[in-house]
């Protein structure tokens, strides 16, 4: 197993099974179109009170430690309901000072003591690589469980990056979906965790073009250009996003992450240059999408809200229903939900 693995072998079908979800590269095309359709199917059998608790009756035994040592409201509240709506049973950590690790406990010890009790651990960490190491771990011992890395640093954030792709293939559905479209990514590009994430699964589209606006200090990372190079993925950096804004399908606004300053650099940034506002919605395409991973500063007026193509508040939401896929698809049970028939699946 590599650092971004996330297939085990089904030792009934021998066929690859997601079981760790740490980076986003280990997608490929057709695995994520498999997420989208069963995200939606779930939503859909949800909709009814027998659906509802036929997903609640699907893993009643199974238990998730959520360790979130990080702070979040979105993330957590997102796995934390998508565990419940299958009827998951959750426990947490959330304070740092709560876990055994202030008395000297390493990181290991505590997410193999973890493992004793839950069949998968969901987490976020201020330290990058931190979910990998976990994965390893787990790896190399009997009873392995999944680990579900919810944001790892400033490095990724696989399951935000499997909504906004859900997001994306969600509005685009009748204009030929994700491949060929523009797609712009605005704000703190280089510290911002959901834009890399997301720019690695563009490997999986065709004929994307990708459109970098930032302030030069927080460009798009390297890394992430040379693997979009690598791919074939056909990108641009501007400064200045009135030369592109008519020409974008989606618009992915990230805010300034003040969180990762070490000397107040955020307050270097005129902000007003990577907003949106009514004046920029006159020069955006009618069908065009806005996104925003949440939670935001001024970089989007809340008069945005009201416009049709504001998709940050359902997008939001699209992360729960993704993340039940996930949880679904891990435990094995996909097919099953795939095969299940219920009258509000009209």
């Amino acid at each position: 197993m590599t650092d971004v693995g996330a297939e085990h072998l089904s030792a009934a079908s021998e066929q690859p099974r997601l079981f760790h979800v740490i980076d986003p590269r280990v997608f490929d095309r057709r695995l994520l179109d498999d997420l989208c359709e069963l995200a939606t199917r779930v939503r859909r059998i949800a909709k009814s009170r027998e659906g509802a608790l036929y997903l609640q009756n699907l893993l009643p035994t199974r238990r998730a430690m959520l360790y979130f040592t990080q702070p979040s409201t979105r993330t957590f509240l997102s796995f934390n309901n998508a565990c419940h709506i299958l009827g998951i049973r959750t426990s947490e950590i959330r304070d740092p000072s709560t876990s055994s690790e202030v008395k000297g406990e390493s990181f290991e010890d505590s997410i193999r003591t973890f493992s004793s009790y839950v069949d998968v651990i969901i987490m976020r960490t201020r330290e990058p690589g931190r979910a990998a190491v976990a994965a390893r771990l787990m790896d190399s011992i009997p009873r392995p469980v999944p680990v579900i890395n919810a944001g790892s640093g400033s490095d990724q954030h696989p399951t935000q990056a499997l909504l906004d792709i859900y997001t994306l293939d969600r509005s685009f559905a009748e204009r030929g979906g994700i491949d060929g479209k523009v797609i712009g990514m605005m704000g703190d590009l280089k510290r911002g965790r959901t834009v890399r994430s997301l720019s690695y699964l563009m490997k999986c589209y065709r004929d994307v073009r990708l459109v970098f606006i930032a302030p030069a200090p927080f460009a798009m990372q390297p890394d992430v250009k040379a693997h979009l190079a690598e791919h074939g993925i056909e990108f641009i950096e501007t400064e200045r996003l009135d030369d592109v804004l008519p020409e974008l399908d989606a618009l992915y606004v990230t805010r300034m992450q003040s969180e990762w300053d070490i000397a107040g650099e955020s307050r270097s940034v005129d902000i007003r240059r990577f907003s949106v506002g009514p004046a920029q919605l006159a020069r955006l395409k009618p069908d065009a999408i806005i996104m925003h991973p949440l939670p935001r500063g001024p970089e989007i007026d809340p008069a945005v809200d009201a416009d049709h193509r504001a998709m940050y508040w359902r997008q939001e939401r699209n992360g729960m229903w993704m993340r039940v896929a996930v949880l679904l698809t891990i435990f094995g049970l996909d097919q099953e939900v795939r095969a299940a028939d219920f009258p509000a699946d009209g």
